[in-house]
């Protein structure tokens, strides 16, 4: 306590400031619980906007730096042919590439359907999706993966048989099968974005489609600048005049989401921003009345020798510490604010991104600084009072 007491001592405007916060104890209090408030608005709407942009990203999925490409609107096939695919992968370069065959079929229980789904053809299925049960054969020529929605819906477990029913074109006839398979692995739930969702869908290996006939290639390359780089030169490749590919770039959509986010979450803490006003105003109230009742005491200050930029300190010596106190107190309430939102859209209350603990610090720095500014002009007033007329009261 002495080490303390010498080292405000060493301060004698903010000993003093400390002082008279300390003797209007009600008042001050009130307005620490402003700027309490307000901190708590900032830092809890912008770390909460980042924990919801966090949860809603795991909901969609990974948007990533991803192509995918698909037959165009001048493709005579309306499929990508198998040297499609290896133009795709020579102008790629090192890029992952994925090509995926896509139909639709029956899912049929006891000779009679029982709903829909699409079937997708993957010769990596690893590559793209995650196994919630079982597991993918490393050499995987036979054989169903199952979406987990469908998975629930028709009670189906690593070594369940499912049957599918088909329509495909054999020698220019359309031919209806129903072939029978079993049940690999049950895959991980996606989001709603993932390319390829098989959450309501069968994989199955491409030996189970025609040959050289691509619904799709998906190209996974390092970054967004690399994407773009790959996009272009595949336009290039097989577009001229007619459209023969479309080119869907994932990371676009990641951007703009991303983008609509910051935008709502800098609306909504520009919200939270009106209270640290209010608390602004309200500090400002509390110096004005303290420079008030203690005229006679700034009078005795100015007689003894005080300067005005003297007085100007003290005051603002006292709205600085109601600022600070109310900020560290509003960002230790904010912290705990934060936690319980993380712990409710991320599952875990210690998962702080960082963008949400900026959230925090800004909301605690505009605390500190909307205290000071708000007493400048109760500092400005006390200063100008002459002694004498201060000491007439």
């Amino acid at each position: 306590m002495r080490l303390l007491d010498r080292l405000w001592g060493s301060f004698p405007a903010v000993l003093m400031a400390r002082r008279n916060v300390a003797r209007a104890k009600t008042r001050s209090a009130l307005a620490v619980a402003v700027i309490l408030i307000g901190v708590v608005a900032i830092g809890a709407i912008g770390a909460g906007g980042v924990a919801f942009q966090e949860s809603q990203f795991e909901t969609l999925g990974s948007i990533g730096a991803d192509l995918q490409v698909f037959p165009g609107e001048d493709n005579e096939h309306g499929y990508l042919s198998a040297a499609d695919v290896g133009r795709i992968d020579r102008v790629s370069g090192q890029a992952e590439i994925v090509p995926l065959n896509r139909e639709n079929a029956d899912a049929i229980e006891g000779g009679s359907t029982v709903g829909t789904a699409t079937l997708y053809g993957v010769d990596d299925p690893a590559s793209l999706y995650e196994v919630r049960e079982g597991s993918i054969p490393a050499n995987w020529r036979s054989g169903v993966l199952v979406g987990s929605t469908l998975a629930d819906r028709y009670d189906l477990r690593p070594g369940s048989k499912v049957t599918l029913g088909r329509t495909t074109v054999e020698d220019g006839r359309t031919v209806r099968r129903t072939e029978e398979y079993r049940v690999k692995a049950v895959l991980a739930q996606a989001g709603q974005a993932d390319i390829a969702n098989p959450n309501q869908a069968f994989v199955l290996p491409p030996s189970e489609f025609d040959d050289g006939a691509y619904a799709q290639v998906i190209v996974r390359a390092e970054d967004a600048t690399a994407a773009n780089e790959t996009a272009m030169e595949i336009k290039r490749t097989f577009n001229g005049r007619r459209q023969i590919v479309s080119v869907f770039e994932r990371g676009d959509i990641a951007e703009q989401i991303d983008e609509a986010f910051r935008l709502i979450n800098l609306f909504l803490v520009g919200i939270g921003a009106i209270s640290l006003v209010v608390a602004g105003v309200s500090i400002a109230n509390v110096m004005l009345m303290s420079a008030i009742e203690r005229r006679e005491e700034i009078g005795v200050l100015r007689a003894v020798g005080y300067q005005k930029l003297d007085i100007v300190r003290i005051m603002l010596a006292e709205a600085t510490l109601l600022g600070a106190l109310g900020s560290l107190l509003g960002g230790a309430v904010t912290l705990a604010v934060v936690a319980a939102i993380n712990d409710a859209l991320l599952g875990d209350p210690f998962a702080f991104p960082t963008g949400s603990l900026r959230y925090v610090a800004a909301g605690m720095g505009f605390g500190v600084i909307a205290s000071l500014i708000a007493g400048i002009y109760p500092a400005w007033a006390a200063a100008r009072e002459r002694p004498v007329e201060a000491l007439r009261g």
